[in-house]
C-alpha cells in the first residue's frame, strides 16, 4: 500500500486587511471608495444634484456616497415584503430620501430643537423619529433641499456628516452627562474632543464598515455599551482614580456578538488616543473582502483581546494602558425615565414618546414647553426616549403635565417604557414587515391586557422588520425579528421568529446575554398582542420568587413559551 501524496495547502484567499493584504480593493464597494471618498460627495450635491433632482444623481453617489453626509433612499411605497429580497435597489427606492442628523451624546438646544422641528415641518413631511442612537431620522427628503438643509443645521451647530457610511458613526453618551447628581464623570468634553478631531478626517473616512462608538460616566451604564464597536465605561480605579474601562467588537445583525473587555484603564485624557488607535485598528486591520464580515467584532473575535491589545498598544498608543477594574453592576435604570433631581438642585425629567416615533409640530410645542418653564436643553437617549433638563422645582409639574398633553409619557406603563421599533417597511428598503406603526398599535394594548399583574421587573420588548435586528431584538426579553409566514391559505402575511431572555448589563441582570430561540416558535403580527400577553402571563404564573423573565425564558420548558 503505498501512502496517498499530499493535498497541496490551499492559499488562504486574502481577507482585505490593509497591512497584510494591501490596499488592492477586493469588491465593487472597496473599489468606488477608494476611486472617489464619500465625503467628496457633498460638493456635486450642491453644485449639480440639488440643481437636476434625484434622476441626476451617479448611482455609486445614490446608494453609497451619500451615506457619509446621513443619506440613504428610502423604500417606495407600495412594495410588500414578499418583494424587499427580490428587487434590486432602483426598483425598491422612492425618488426621496431618510436623512440623519448627527447628535453626538444626544444633547442639544432648544434653539437647535426649533431648528429640527423647522425642517420636519417643512423638508420632511412632519416626519422625525428618535433612534435608539440618540439622532433624529427624517424621511420624504428631497435632494434638491438638501443644501438648504445643510446650512439650517450648520448654522446652529448641528449636521449630517458621517451620520452614515462606513465611518465612525454618531458617538453615544449618556443623555445626562454633567447633571446626574451619580455620575462618576461627566463625559461631554471626552465626546466633544473626538468629534472635533476626527469626525470628517479623511484618515478615518474608509472604514471597512460603519463603527459605532459609546461613551458614559453613569453608573447605570444608558449607552448599551455591549453592543458597540468601542465603548468607554465610567470606573473607578483603586490607585489611579475615575478613568474608564475599554469595549471592543459588540454588534448584533445576523451574527451577534456582544462586546469584550480589553481589561484596560483608560485615564481620561487618554480616551481620544484610544478611541483613535481602536479605530485605526480596524481601519488598518478589519476585513474588506467580505462586506457581511466586516465588521470589528469578526477581527475580535478571530484576534482575541489579548492580540488586540497587543497590536493597540505596540502599534497605535504613545504607550501601554495599564489593568483596570471591570464596570460594577449598574443599581438604578439606563432609561432615565421619570423625575430625578440634578446635581444643582433643578431637576431633569425622562418621557417616553411612543417607540421614538414624533413629529415636527411635537418638536416646535417641546420647545415652547421648556423654554416657557425655564429650561434651553434637553437630550435624545439610545432607549427612542428624550430627557428635559434643567428644569426647576416649581416648575416641575407644569414641565410634566405639558410633556404628557404632547404624548410624551413621565410615568408609563410596562410596554410604553420598554418597546422600541426600527423603521421597519414603512420606509427601509430592507424591511419584510411593519414595526412602528404595529407597536403603536400593540402597546397600549398590552399594558392594558397586563395592568393587572404586578410585575417586579421591566420586560423589554423590541420589534425589528428584518434580521438585521436594528431594534436590537437580541437583547431583549421579548425580540421579535421580521419575516413572512404561511398564512394558511397558500399565501403569506407578516409575522415574526422569537427571541426570548436577552437583555444587556442592569439593575436586573449582572451581565449582557443573547436571547433564546426556540425551534417553530413564531407569530404572525396579527397575533403580536395575543402572544406576548400569554408569554408575559405564563412567566407571572412559573417564576420562581425574584426571578426575572430572561431567567425564567432560558429555564422554561419551550411549551411554556409557545
Amino acid at each position: 500500500m503505498t501512502d496517498k501524496p499530499a493535498r497541496p495547502v490551499r492559499e488562504a484567499r486574502p481577507n482585505g486587511q490593509w497591512k497584510v493584504d494591501g490596499k488592492e480593493p477586493l469588491n465593487a464597494n472597496e473599489q468606488w471608495k477608494q476611486a472617489d471618498p464619500g465625503l467628496n460627495v457633498r460638493e456635486r450635491v450642491e453644485s449639480y444634484y440639488s440643481k437636476h433632482g434625484f434622476d441626476s444623481i451617479f448611482p455609486t453617489d445614490k446608494n453609497g456616497r451619500l451615506r457619509w453626509w446621513g443619506l440613504y433612499t428610502q423604500r417606495r411605497e407600495g412594495i410588500d415584503g414578499g418583494k424587499t429580497a427580490l428587487l434590486e435597489d432602483e426598483d425598491l427606492e422612492d425618488k426621496y430620501f431618510m436623512m440623519r442628523v448627527r447628535i453626538d451624546g444626544g444633547r442639544i438646544s432648544t434653539d437647535q430643537l426649533r431648528v429640527i422641528a423647522d425642517i420636519s415641518v417643512n423638508n420632511a413631511r412632519n416626519t422625525a423619529d428618535i433612534s435608539d442612537r440618540q439622532n433624529i431620522q427624517y424621511h420624504w427628503i428631497d435632494i434638491k433641499d438638501v443644501p438648504e438643509i445643510w446650512r439650517k443645521l450648520e448654522n446652529v451647530g448641528l449636521g449630517t456628516e458621517e451620520a452614515c457610511g462606513d465611518v465612525p458613526r454618531i458617538i453615544l453618551g449618556s443623555p445626562v452627562a454633567g447633571v446626574a447628581k451619580d455620575e462618576l464623570i461627566d463625559v461631554t468634553p471626552i465626546i466633544r474632543e473626538i468629534t472635533d478631531r476626527f469626525i470628517g478626517d479623511p484618515e478615518l473616512a474608509n472604514l471597512p464598515r460603519k463603527f459605532k462608538t459609546a461613551i458614559t460616566g453613569h453608573p447605570s451604564q444608558d449607552v448599551v455599551h455591549e453592543i458597540n464597536d468601542v465603548s468607554f465605561v465610567a470606573v473607578e480605579h483603586p490607585e489611579l482614580g475615575i478613568g474608564f474601562d475599554l469595549w471592543v467588537g459588540g454588534g448584533l445583525s445576523t451574527n451577534p456578538h456582544l462586546a469584550e473587555r480589553l481589561g484596560v484603564f483608560v485615564s481620561p485624557d487618554r480616551v481620544a488616543e484610544a478611541w483613535h488607535g481602536v479605530c485605526q485598528v480596524f481601519r488598518d486591520y478589519g476585513y474588506r473582502r467580505v462586506r457581511n464580515k466586516a465588521r470589528l467584532k469578526f477581527l475580535v473575535m478571530d484576534w482575541g483581546v489579548e492580540k488586540f491589545r497587543q497590536v493597540l498598544e505596540s502599534e497605535y498608543l504613545s504607550s501601554p494602558l495599564p489593568d483596570g477594574p471591570a464596570p460594577k453592576v449598574p443599581t438604578v435604570p439606563g432609561d432615565h425615565i421619570g423625575i430625578h433631581e440634578q446635581k444643582d438642585g433643578k431637576f431633569y425629567i425622562g418621557a417616553a414618546p411612543a417607540v421614538g416615533r414624533v413629529n415636527g409640530e411635537t418638536l416646535i410645542a417641546l420647545a415652547d414647553l421648556l423654554e416657557a418653564n425655564g429650561s434651553k436643553r434637553l437630550a435624545f437617549t439610545a432607549h427612542q426616549k428624550l430627557v428635559v433638563l434643567d428644569i426647576p422645582a416649581d416648575k416641575v409639574d407644569a414641565v410634566v403635565a405639558g410633556l404628557e398633553a404632547l404624548g410624551l409619557q413621565v410615568g408609563p406603563a410596562n410596554f410604553r417604557r420598554n418597546t422600541i421599533a426600527c423603521t421597519g417597511i414603512e420606509y427601509c428598503k430592507l424591511a419584510i414587515v411593519e414595526t412602528k406603526g404595529l407597536a403603536a398599535r400593540s402597546i397600549p394594548v398590552l399594558d392594558k391586557a397586563t395592568a393587572d399583574l404586578n410585575l417586579k421587573q421591566p420586560i423589554k420588548l423590541h420589534i425589528n422588520g428584518c434580521p438585521n435586528s436594528c431594534a436590537r431584538i437580541q437583547t431583549a426579553d421579548i425580540g421579535l425579528k421580521g419575516q413572512l409566514l404561511p398564512d394558511g391559505n397558500g399565501g403569506q402575511e407578516p409575522g415574526f421568529q422569537v427571541h426570548l431572555g436577552g437583555g444587556l448589563a442592569s439593575q436586573d441582570r449582572d451581565e449582557a446575554g443573547l436571547g433564546r430561540t426556540v425551534r417553530g416558535l413564531k407569530v404572525t403580527a396579527a397575533n403580536l398582542t395575543e402572544y406576548v400577553e400569554r408569554v408575559v402571563r405564563t412567566y407571572d404564573s412559573n417564576k420562581t420568587d425574584g426571578e426575572t423573565f430572561a431567567e425564567w425564558a432560558h429555564r422554561a420548558d419551550e411549551e411554556l413559551l409557545k
